[in-house]
């Protein structure tokens, strides 16, 4: 598990001249932003799901198998009210029998053949922010450019799009200052098929990834 405890955005800004007495040189602008601001994201039992020995005859031979729900307390805390988001990486990339950024992969078999899936869901209805009423959900797949209208339905942390959170229902305005968030999230982990794994030897489920805080 990580948090980032400060975003900073490098700009590179390329000039080449073009009088006609260029010389060989070129600018280069480094920029940033440190803030003194930090959020420190904490989740139960270690971030750690362990579903134990699952038996090949509990699993289908020729459709992937749900495996039940499992629930973790997510909590995160700020030094001082700030913007953030969420969203997830996954360490075991490429992995995940179905290409999409919110589902995330269980690893490979012996004969590298992929596992399954998981995925983490947030829900607005098992969260508590500060003091606000409720919580509603926003999420944006522009970098935080540009918000969705903000609404009180579960959704999945994605690895490409940021989840954030506001006390606004229907804006498009963004997530607002937060300084202690808690909340119940749930994984949702599917098996592949029996038929298209190497059962020879135990197959080991092997999902592993950083939940990330990014500041706006």
């Amino acid at each position: 598990m990580k948090h980032a405890l400060t975003a900073l955005a490098a700009a590179l800004l390329i000039s080449p001249l073009t009088c006609a007495f260029a010389t060989s040189k070129v600018d280069l602008s480094v920029k940033g932003l440190i803030t003194p601001t930090a959020c420190t994201p904490t989740l139960s039992s270690a971030g750690l799901v362990d579903y134990g020995k699952i038996s090949r005859q509990a699993l289908s031979v020729d459709k992937r198998t749900r495996l039940r729900d499992e629930t973790l307390e997510l909590s995160i805390n700020c030094n001082a009210p700030a913007r953030f988001a969420l969203r997830m990486r996954d360490n075991r990339d490429g992995s995940a029998i179905v290409n999409s950024e919110i589902d995330y992969g269980l690893n490979l078999d012996h004969s590298r053949n992929k596992v399954g899936l998981y995925s983490l869901h947030f829900d607005p209805a098992s969260t508590v922010v500060n003091t606000w009423p409720q919580v509603y959900r926003t999420d944006s797949t522009t970098g935080g450019l540009a918000w969705s209208t903000s609404r009180a339905d579960t959704l999945p942390i994605a690895a490409r799009s940021y989840l954030g959170f506001t006390d606004v229902s229907g804006s498009t305005a963004g997530p607002i200052a937060i300084q202690h968030l808690s909340s119940r999230v749930t994984l949702q982990t599917v098996i592949a098929p029996t038929s298209t794994l190497d059962l020879s030897d135990d197959v080991l489920l092997d999902g592993s990834a950083i939940l990330e805080v990014v500041y706006l």
